[in-house]
């Protein structure tokens, strides 16, 4: 991704110039655990292109940035009816801090910087993706 940002009440509060912009969506079984795997597996998971133009390089070796979201909608299941239903998303009280912590693991542990947006604000999310390339991580 060549650029991102985040925009909270017209004022950008996040934004990075080259690397991942997460979305991250908490569910009432996730703990600091599931975290920290997440965490080290985004730093570590290799999807930027090398030399060679093969998705070769982890964020760790190409001093990524990341953008980190807090999305709640990740769980919204519309299986049923014509209206999303909440009920697989985690109360804010255990996802915020949950939030808060898998930053942390990425900052502090993995050395990555990390912008974020504001949990529980309306945001504008902006981002140019170069490719695209979406993945959806899950860890059990």
């Amino acid at each position: 991704m060549s650029e991102a940002a985040v925009e909270v009440a017209g004022e950008t509060i996040g934004a990075i110039s080259h690397g991942l912009c997460i979305f991250v969506g908490v569910t009432h079984s996730d703990s600091n655990a599931i975290a920290e795997k997440l965490a080290k597996k985004i730093a570590e998971l290799r999807i930027f292109e090398d030399d060679e133009g093969r998705m070769n390089l982890s964020s760790l070796q190409i001093d990524a940035q990341l953008l980190v979201i807090s999305q709640f909608t990740l769980y919204g299941d519309v299986s049923r009816g014509r209206r999303p239903s909440w009920v697989a998303a985690a109360p804010p009280e255990q996802a915020e801090p949950l939030i808060q912590y898998f930053i942390d693991c990425l900052s502090v542990e993995h050395g990555i910087r990390v912008e974020t947006g504001q949990f529980q604000a309306f945001m504008n999310v902006s981002l140019i993706n170069e490719g695209p390339a979406t993945l959806m991580i899950e860890i059990d």
